[in-house]
C-alpha cells in the first residue's frame, strides 16, 4: 500500500453544513458532525493560520474573513497580520445566507428592458444573479444532497448537487485496474469506470443518486461516473482495500481543450466556482491540493501556468493510477465546462443585465496569483493592443493601414500584439492588463477581455455572425463591448470555405473601412475616458507613479 503525498496528514476534524430533505437523515447527519479532512489546523485551535498563504488578493480578504469570523479575530488581535485593518469588515461574497446587497460582492448591472424576462426590475437582477453570479453558487449550495450517507466518522460519504453538476466525497474508492488493458487514449470517455468500480462504505441512496443521472454527457455531468457508485461491505482504508492512498483534498477534472483559450478557461473557471462551492474550511483556496484530470492525456498546455494557480503540485491524469486501486480521503468533483445552462459555456446571460461579480473575482484571483502588475502611467494616452492573427482565416488584409492610422492620433499608445505558444502566457496576460482598448477578430484571443482592467474595452473587430458569444463574456465580466454593424463597409476576400458547412463567415479573411474603424475605436476610448475607475487610476499614477511602479492587485 502507497500513501501519497510522501507524508501523512494527520485529518483534523471541521463541521461542514450538509443539506437534505429528509429531516431524520439531517438530524443523524448534525448528530455525527461529519468531517472534512483540513489542510489547517486552525478551525480546532491547535496552532495558527498563516494568513499570508490563504494567497488572494487583499480586497478578497475581507470576504474570506467574513465566512471564517475566528480567523477574522485572531488576525485583528495579532499586530503581525498582514489584513488586521480590514479582518473585521463586514462584506460576503453573496452567496451566505444572509447576505445584505450593501455588503455583497457586487450588484449586477440591469438598466435594461427587463419585461420578457422578468415580472419586475428586482427579479430582473435576481435572475442575472442566480444565473451568472454567486447566487449560481448559493443555488447549487441549496441543492446538495446526500447520496451515501455515513453512519460513523471514519464511513465513506458522497453529496451532491442536483443533476451530478457538482459532487464531493469522503474515503472515496476508484478501481482504475482495467485501465491498464485500455489501448485507446482516453478523453472525453462515458465509459472510464463499471459497475463498482466507485464506491464507499456508507448507507447509499441509490434511487436518489439513479435520479440524478439525467445529465449524462462527457461533459456536463458527473454522471457516467457516480452512476457506478457502490455500497461497499468494509471501509475501503481500513480494510486494506487501497493500493493507493491519496491524503490531501483532489479535485477530479473532466477539462474541455488545453489548445483552446475560451474553452479551457471554461474549465478554470468553473474549478474556481467550486472553491467556493467547497469552502467550508480555511483552506478554501489552498494550493497544496491534487488535480487529477480525467483522461489519460499528459497535461501540457500554454495555460499551463493558470493550472499552477490552483495547485502546487504536478497535474495528474488516469494514466497515473492505471492498474491500481485508489482510495480518496477528500475527493471534489468540481463543475464542469459544458453544463446545461452552466457557467461560462452554457451561461444564459438575461437581456439587459452585466458585471457578474463572480467573474471579476475570477479574473483579479488568476491575475494576483500570476503576479500580473498593473503599471502606472507617465502620461495619460489611451493604450491600443490589437490581437493580429497568425492563421490561415480570420486575418485582418489591411491590418497595416488600420494601425497606422491608430497611430496617427497622438492621444493613442499603439501596439500590434501575436499571441502564440511561443508567448508566454505571463506576458501575454501583462499585455492585456495594461490595455485600455483590445481589439481583434472573433477568436479564442478575445478571451484576454476576461484580464481588461475594469475601465477597458473590448472591441470585436468582425464577430463572424457568431454576435452573442464574446458579447456576452465582456457583459459577463462587466467590460464595454463594441463590435462592426454597417455590413456595407466591411468585405470579405470570399464566401468561406468550412471543411464540412460549405460557405461559412469564419473561414474567410476580411477587409475593413478606415474611417470607420477609427470612428468605433473612438467609441471605445471616449468610455474609456470618462470611466472613473480609469481617471482615479490616472490621477494616482500621474501624481505618485513612474514607469517603473506597479498599484497592488
Amino acid at each position: 500500500m502507497t500513501v501519497k503525498p510522501d507524508r501523512y496528514v494527520r485529518p483534523v476534524l471541521c463541521t461542514r453544513r450538509i443539506l437534505s430533505d429528509n429531516p431524520q437523515e439531517m438530524h443523524l447527519l448534525w448528530s455525527l458532525v461529519v468531517p472534512i479532512t483540513c489542510l489547517t489546523v486552525v478551525c480546532t485551535g491547535e496552532k495558527s493560520v498563516n494568513f499570508s498563504d490563504v494567497d488572494i488578493p487583499t480586497e478578497h480578504m475581507p470576504f474570506y474573513f467574513n465566512n471564517f469570523p475566528d480567523l477574522a479575530e485572531q488576525c485583528a488581535n495579532d499586530e503581525d497580520c498582514p489584513y488586521r485593518d480590514i479582518a473585521k469588515e463586514k462584506k460576503c461574497w453573496g452567496y451566505e445566507d444572509i447576505c445584505p446587497k450593501s455588503k455583497a460582492y457586487s450588484i449586477p448591472v440591469c438598466s435594461g428592458d427587463y419585461k420578457g424576462w422578468a415580472k419586475s426590475s428586482e427579479e430582473h437582477v435576481q435572475r442575472f444573479n442566480n444565473q451568472a453570479d454567486f447566487g449560481y453558487i448559493k443555488e447549487r449550495n441549496r441543492e446538495m444532497k446526500i447520496m451515501c450517507e455515513p453512519l460513523f466518522k471514519d464511513d465513506s460519504s458522497l453529496e451532491c448537487a442536483d443533476h451530478l453538476r457538482f459532487c464531493r466525497g469522503r474515503n472515496i474508492m476508484f478501481n482504475f485496474t482495467d485501465l491498464i488493458h485500455r489501448k485507446e487514449p482516453i478523453r472525453y470517455a462515458m465509459d472510464v469506470l463499471k459497475n463498482g468500480q466507485v464506491g464507499g462504505y456508507c448507507k447509499l441512496h441509490k434511487k436518489r443518486l439513479q435520479d440524478q443521472c439525467d445529465h449524462l454527457s462527457a461533459l456536463q455531468s458527473w454522471g457516467p461516473e457516480l452512476r457506478n457508485f457502490v455500497e461497499m461491505p468494509h471501509r475501503p482504508v481500513e480494510n486494506n482495500e487501497c493500493d493507493v492512498i491519496i491524503e490531501k483534498p483532489t479535485f477530479i477534472l473532466k477539462i474541455d481543450a488545453t489548445v483552446n483559450m475560451y474553452h479551457h478557461f471554461c474549465d478554470f473557471f468553473n474549478l474556481y466556482a467550486a472553491l467556493h462551492l467547497n469552502g467550508s474550511h480555511p483552506e478554501m483556496f489552498s494550493r497544496d491540493v491534487h488535480i487529477l484530470i480525467w483522461e489519460s492525456y499528459s497535461y501540457l498546455s500554454n495555460f499551463a501556468p493558470v493550472m499552477e494557480t490552483f495547485t502546487k503540485h504536478p497535474v495528474w491524469d488516469l494514466k497515473t493510477f492505471r492498474g491500481e486501486t485508489v482510495c480518496f480521503r477528500n475527493v471534489v468533483f468540481p463543475l464542469l465546462p459544458r453544463m446545461i445552462f452552466g457557467l461560462f459555456y452554457n451561461t444564459p446571460v438575461v437581456h439587459g443585465c452585466e458585471k457578474s461579480g463572480l467573474f471579476h473575482a475570477f479574473s483579479k484571483h488568476i491575475l494576483h496569483r500570476m503576479k500580473i502588475p498593473q503599471f502606472k502611467r507617465r502620461d495619460d494616452k489611451i493604450r491600443i493592443t490589437l490581437l493580429s492573427r497568425q492563421t490561415k482565416y480570420r486575418r485582418i488584409l489591411n491590418e497595416d493601414e488600420l494601425v497606422t492610422r491608430l497611430e496617427e492620433n497622438s492621444n493613442y499608445e499603439v501596439q500590434r500584439v501575436y499571441y502564440s505558444h511561443q508567448m508566454p502566457f505571463s506576458e501575454q496576460l501583462e499585455l492585456t492588463h495594461n490595455s485600455d482598448v483590445f481589439i481583434g477578430m472573433h477568436g479564442s484571443g478575445l478571451t484576454h477581455l476576461l484580464f481588461l482592467p475594469d475601465w477597458a474595452a473590448v472591441f470585436e473587430l468582425y464577430n463572424c455572425e457568431d454576435e452573442n458569444c464574446y458579447m456576452d463574456l465582456a457583459r459577463l465580466r462587466g467590460v464595454k463591448y463594441l463590435t462592426w454593424e454597417d455590413s456595407e463597409k466591411v468585405h470579405q476576400e470570399d464566401e468561406g470555405h468550412h471543411p464540412q458547412m460549405g460557405a461559412h463567415a469564419k473561414f474567410t479573411n476580411y477587409r475593413f473601412d478606415v474611417d470607420e474603424f477609427e470612428a468605433i475605436v473612438k467609441k471605445a476610448t471616449d468610455h474609456v475616458q470618462a470611466h472613473p475607475a480609469f481617471k482615479e487610476f490616472l490621477s494616482t499614477s500621474l501624481k505618485y507613479g513612474h514607469p517603473a511602479t506597479h498599484i497592488e492587485l
